[in-house]
């Protein structure tokens, strides 16, 4: 038993980033940082799932559903400045709870990870490509439906998917840029935030002369149960129908988290990593809030329900904003910008935390093993891109559902709960950030994430259950023998 709760010494862990030979390159800012929060966070999540929400659950309200999942995520975000200015050592959550609660902690919440960055990449990867034919209907031009889309899925006029190259190539492209190195993926990441927050800000900018007042009358709708066109019942107004569109746009702020991974290639991370997590998160939230506003001035609930759905935004630029027929197309250009660097930062992620799980032992060291070059895990790097592009080329995009959510709020609980353990077993390490008003944040951080838990349901859980299992299969056939701490 005691095997499984063995802590990783923090000696142990600040010796390993002084390896020269085994090091990440260190090339990244604060404003690096920043932009590589912002490229994880902005993407599907603002586009589409703002409209879902307000659609099915909130109405206009919906901006105070942003609010609320803000708040659990800046909760969350304070513990990981914490955790990143005292650790600044590649591994997010993983490494956090290696040093505070123990090895099988540590393997289930780096199993579950993948949940969150693979599977994520995989799944966004899909949409990109369905974006990628809608930006060339534009031209009059299109990707064959077999060549864009898995076995799986059937057109609406028969025609039958063989595998999804659009979806591979993005995958691909991308891998090849983080084998490249850190310095200039984070290049190609500021530019794609640079091009889709000027967008986000044009639409709230031009799009606030549009608002409606009628559309946000009542603010707050009345509460009531509203059954979508598949016949799911949602709660609809009310404190709950906020409280489950906070659920449904949680999707819209994960992301932020995987800033941590990226500690060991970091200049100065004990400074750089706080200002990072905290500023993407700020940044985002602000422009979350003002972005829902507009859209639901400028569109009604009914729109979002019917005519505009998925396509909510170009909907509404479309047919209230006259004149803006551009910024519609603009928008599809953010949307798979958004896309791309949300793919790139998952990608990053992944690799970053079983480069620290291989370099512990509990998976093969191949995932570990630098370029002599660009010093980044480029055989990681490749593996990944193998599995990612099975599931992109030949899986349907919801075959993930919202696990990928699960395993994010799994992390946030448990970084969350290694503050308070961190400030009671390791008080004298220096923490260049301290999270405030110790034990309340932590606390709340874990009911918070914990009730958008719950709001998930029993269905997702049984789900996350089998993939733990598998997960623990490994773990005892495996990674507890290789384990360098067993030696």
């Amino acid at each position: 038993m005691s095997k499984l709760f063995r802590l990783k010494p923090l000696d142990q862990l600040f010796k390993e980033t002084e390896d020269s030979d085994k090091s990440l390159k260190r090339s990244l800012t604060a404003v690096s940082l920043i932009a590589l929060g912002i490229g994880a966070i902005i993407g599907a999540g603002l586009f589409v799932r703002t409209a879902d929400a307000a659609a099915n659950n909130a109405g206009p309200a919906v901006t105070i559903g942003f609010i609320l999942a803000g708040i659990g995520c800046a909760l969350a975000g304070l513990c990981y400045a914490e955790f990143a200015s005292m650790i600044p050592i590649s591994g997010s959550a993983y490494t956090y709870s290696y040093a505070t609660m123990g090895e099988m902690v540590a393997w289930i919440i780096g199993w579950d990870l993948i949940l969150e960055y693979a599977l994520g990449a995989a799944t966004v990867s899909i949409a990109w490509s369905e974006y990628l034919n809608k930006l060339l209907g534009y031209f009059d031009l299109s990707i064959p439906y077999e060549w864009s889309h898995s076995p799986f899925d059937v057109g609406m006029n028969g025609e039958q998917g063989i595998m999804n190259i659009p979806a591979l190539i993005i995958v691909g492209l991308l891998t090849l840029l983080l084998i490249r190195g850190s310095r200039e993926s984070s290049l190609v990441n500021s530019i794609i935030v640079l091009t889709k927050v000027t967008i986000v800000i044009l639409f709230i900018v031009f799009g606030w002369s549009f608002i409606s007042e009628s559309n946000h009358t009542p603010f707050i709708p009345e509460a009531t149960t509203y059954t979508d066109a598949q016949g799911v019942d949602h709660h609809f107004g009310g404190i709950m129908g906020i409280l489950a569109a906070a659920g449904v746009v949680f999707f819209a702020f994960i992301g932020f988290d995987a800033v941590s991974t990226a500690a060991q290639e970091t200049k100065n991370p004990k400074k750089a990593m706080p200002i990072g997590i905290l500023g993407s998160l700020v940044i985002c939230t602000v422009l979350y809030i003002l972005f829902s506003y507009v859209l639901t001035g400028v569109g009604s609930v009914e729109d979002f329900r019917t005519y505009g759905k998925e396509a909510s935004v170009t909907y509404a630029i479309q047919t209230y904003m006259t004149g803006y027929d551009w910024l519609a197309k603009l928008v599809t250009v953010a949307i798979l910008a958004g896309f791309s660097s949300v793919i790139l930062v998952m990608l990053y992620g992944q690799s970053r935390v079983f480069y620290s799980m291989s370099r512990d032992g509990l998976v093969p060291k191949i995932f570990s093993e630098t370029h002599s070059k660009f010093k980044t895990p480029y055989k990681s790097n490749i593996l990944f891109f193998l599995f990612v592009g099975i599931f992109a080329c030949f899986v349907p995009d919801d075959i993930v559902g919202d696990m990928t959510s699960i395993g994010t709020l799994f992390a946030f609980m448990l970084v969350s709960a290694g503050v308070l353990i961190m400030r009671k077993t390791h008080p004298e390490i220096p923490r260049q950030f301290k999270t405030p008003w110790v034990p309340v944040v932590p606390i709340l951080g874990i009911l918070v994430c914990g009730a958008m838990v719950y709001g998930l349901g029993w269905a997702n859980w049984y789900r996350l259950l089998a993939w733990l299992a598998i997960g623990f299969v490994i773990y005892f056939s495996y990674s507890i023998r290789k384990s360098k701490l067993n030696k």
